[in-house]
C-alpha cells in the first residue's frame, strides 16, 4: 500500500493512533467487556470488506513529513493507480511544490518495480502486515455508544516481528448503524528495542476510513502519526500526514493474471 520508506517510518512510529476518542469520533464510554458473537461478526465483516476493496482504489495522495521540530522534510503529491503496470503505478505530480525531476520519476518507477518483485516473490518479504497479525476473533469491547463500538484487538505472536504483542495496542472503531469501519488505531504501550540498535520510545496516530462511493466499502482517506526513537543514542522523530482524494475504483493490474492480495494483508502502516 505504501512505499517501503514510508512503511519503515511508520513501523518505527508504531504508527498510529490509539485513543478511544480518536479524531472525529463521538465520545465513548469506557466499559471493557467480552464482545458477543454478533459483535465479533460485525467487526470481522466490516474490516475484511474494507481490506479486500483497498487494492481497487486509485487516488491522489499528499504526503507531508516533518521533523521533531515541525519543519517540513518532505512534501510530495502522488497519483497512485493500481490498474496500471507496476512501474507506472506511482507517479509524482509535485515534489516540495515543484514539478518532479527525471530523478523523481525514476525513483517512483523503481518503487513500482520493487512492489512487483514482492508480489511475484512473496517469500522475499518476511514482514507481516498489521492486518495479518491482528486477531479480530478475540477482540473485546473497550468503549461503546449508541452510534459506535470501539474494539480492543489483540495481536498474534507467531511470525509477528514488527508489532510485538505486548508493546502495541490496536483499537478499531465500527459504526453500529452503517456497520462499516471508521478508524484503526495503534498505540505503543512501552518503549522497546528493534534489531538492538533502534530504541522505539513513543508513537501514535490514526487511520481514518470514509465512504467515497456508496457502491463500495469505505476506503482509507487519512493517516496521521508521530514517532520518537533513538539510533545509537541519537534521537530521531517526526510527524507524518497522508491525505487521499480524487478516488477512482479500478480493476487491479494483478487481477489480469488472477493474482489477488489476501483479504487482510492490504491493511498496513
Amino acid at each position: 500500500m505504501f512505499p517501503r520508506a514510508v512503511l519503515v517510518w511508520l513501523s518505527l512510529a508504531g504508527c498510529a493512533a490509539a485513543e478511544v476518542n480518536s479524531p472525529g469520533a463521538a465520545s465513548t464510554t469506557a466499559s471493557r467487556r467480552i464482545a458477543t458473537d454478533d459483535e465479533i461478526t460485525l467487526l470481522t465483516t466490516a474490516v475484511e470488506k474494507t481490506a479486500a476493496d483497498l487494492p481497487r482504489w486509485a487516488y491522489t495522495e499528499s504526503r507531508v513529513v516533518r521533523d521533531e521540530k515541525g519543519k517540513v522534510k518532505n512534501d510530495v503529491l502522488i497519483r497512485y493507480d493500481p490498474s496500471k503496470p507496476y512501474p507506472e503505478q506511482w507517479t509524482p505530480l509535485a515534489v516540495r511544490g515543484n514539478p518532479p525531476t527525471a530523478a523523481d520519476l525514476q525513483k517512483y518507477r523503481r518503487m513500482g518495480e520493487r512492489a512487483q518483485r514482492l508480489v511475484e516473490h512473496p517469500s522475499a518479504d518476511r514482514r507481516k502486515s498489521l492486518g495479518e497479525v491482528i486477531d479480530l476473533r478475540n477482540a473485546s469491547i473497550l468503549g461503546e455508544t449508541a452510534r459506535e463500538l470501539v474494539f480492543d484487538v489483540p495481536l498474534k505472536k507467531d511470525g509477528n516481528n514488527r508489532f510485538p504483542a505486548d508493546k502495541f495496542e490496536v483499537l478499531v472503531r465500527i459504526n453500529r448503524t452503517t456497520r462499516v469501519l471508521e478508524n484503526i488505531a495503534v498505540r505503543l504501550r512501552d518503549s522497546f528495542r528493534s534489531k538492538l540498535i533502534v530504541k522505539i520510545k513513543s508513537g501514535g496516530g490514526t487511520l481514518d476510513f470514509a465512504p467515497v462511493d456508496a457502491k463500495f466499502p469505505p476506503t482509507l482517506t487519512l493517516v496521521v502519526g508521530d514517532a520518537s526513537a533513538s539510533v545509537f543514542f541519537v534521537s530521531i522523530g517526526g510527524q507524518l500526514e497522508l491525505k487521499r482524494s480524487d478516488f477512482k475504483h479500478v480493476k487491479p493490474y494483478d487481477e489480469r493474471f488472477e493474482v489477488q492480495i489476501g483479504t487482510l494483508k492490504a491493511i498496513d502502516f
